[in-house]
Parts: C-alpha cells; sequence; structure tokens
C-alpha cells in the first residue's frame, strides 16, 4: 500500500511538473524596475534586423552571454517560477531572444496562464520558433527554441486560450522586449534620416 502511495504522489508531481501549472504569488516579491534589454555590445550576433541563422560554438556563445542567458539557452535550464519580469507585465511591444535578437512574440499574444513563466498563445511567426520533442524528466513534452541560434526558450502545451489552443510557456531570462513606442519612435527616426 506504501508502495502504491509513493508511485501515486510520483505520478501526481510529474503531472504537475509537466504542465508547468504552478504558480508563486507575486504579493511579497520586490517591485522591480523593468531593464527589458539584454542587448550587450560584446555580442556580435544580437540582431533585432539580420535574420540569418546563427550558429556559434558554445565556448563562443558562454563569452558573450550573461551567465543567467547561457544557463537557459544553451543548457536548457529553467528559472524559477515567479521569478520573471515579464510574467505579469501589460506592457505594448514584442519580445525577442536575448541570445540573438530574433523577434519571438508579440504582447498582444501574452495572456494570464498562473504557471509561474510569461505565457503568449502563438509565435510572432512560423519561422520564429523550432520545436522538438523532449522527454527528459519522464515526461513527453514539445520543447521550443528560439528559430534563429536555436537557444532554448520553454515548452509550448495544448492547454492555451484560443484563438490557438496553444501555452508557450517560455523563460524570462531568455527573452529581450521593446515597447511598442519606443519601437515605433525608433522607426520614425530611421525613416527620416533614409529621406534625407
Amino acid at each position: 500500500m506504501k508502495r502504491i502511495a509513493q508511485c501515486l504522489a510520483i505520478l501526481l508531481l510529474a503531472t504537475l511538473l509537466q504542465q508547468c501549472s504552478y504558480s508563486q504569488s507575486t504579493d511579497n516579491q520586490k517591485k522591480t524596475t523593468m531593464n527589458t534589454s539584454k542587448k550587450d555590445s560584446t555580442n556580435p550576433v544580437y540582431s533585432r534586423t539580420d535574420t540569418s541563422k546563427v550558429n556559434l560554438s558554445e565556448e563562443e556563445w558562454k563569452k558573450v552571454l550573461p551567465a543567467d542567458v547561457y544557463f537557459i539557452a544553451r543548457q536548457k535550464g529553467t528559472e524559477r517560477p515567479g521569478t520573471s519580469i515579464f510574467e505579469h507585465s501589460k506592457e505594448v511591444g514584442t519580445y525577442y531572444c536575448a541570445a540573438c535578437g530574433n523577434s519571438l512574440f508579440k504582447s498582444d499574444t501574452k495572456f494570464e496562464s498562473g504557471c509561474g513563466w510569461p505565457s503568449f498563445y502563438a509565435p510572432i511567426s512560423k519561422t520564429s520558433i523550432i520545436y522538438l520533442p523532449d522527454h527528459s524528466h519522464g515526461m513527453s513534452r514539445t520543447e521550443v527554441e528560439c528559430g534563429r541560434c536555436k537557444a532554448h526558450l520553454g515548452h509550448v502545451f495544448e492547454d492555451g486560450p484560443p484563438p490557438t489552443g496553444l501555452r508557450y510557456c517560455i523563460n524570462g531570462v531568455v527573452l529581450d522586449f521593446e515597447k511598442a513606442k519606443e519601437a515605433e519612435t525608433k522607426y520614425n527616426q530611421e525613416k527620416t534620416k533614409k529621406s534625407e
């Protein structure tokens, strides 16, 4: 009987982890000012306009990425739930890959899933994301990677809202964000420069 109870407890824990469905209260979390740009001048591949594939060695990635981004993006780590500044963000704009600058998600596809990580129901384009089977930790999931640099982003589940029914459960550490107003201002400045 004790063995059955242990098996049931393990099965329940695996199910919870698979669905990434637990959340932590954010009431006690310290409010942080959003430092949303992870662009670093030492990262030569970071670009929000270049769509060419990135192929660096692990040694090169380790040199150009901050340790927390490297851990998630290259070593398929996971940040602690409830710790991302993006989880409850309502800012309007675009989310990019923090490793290479590839556009991933628009803020209008973001929703509150309660899972502890930023969640989206659709990527910005079909080529933004790569889908891979993930059978790690005794679970069957679908891993999602950046379509440009193959950085690990998180997983996608089939329990999201309409219109897709999908939930892209993404580690906030590997996201970079640009507010829509900032993007519009930059676009207008570049447009003005080109017309001069």
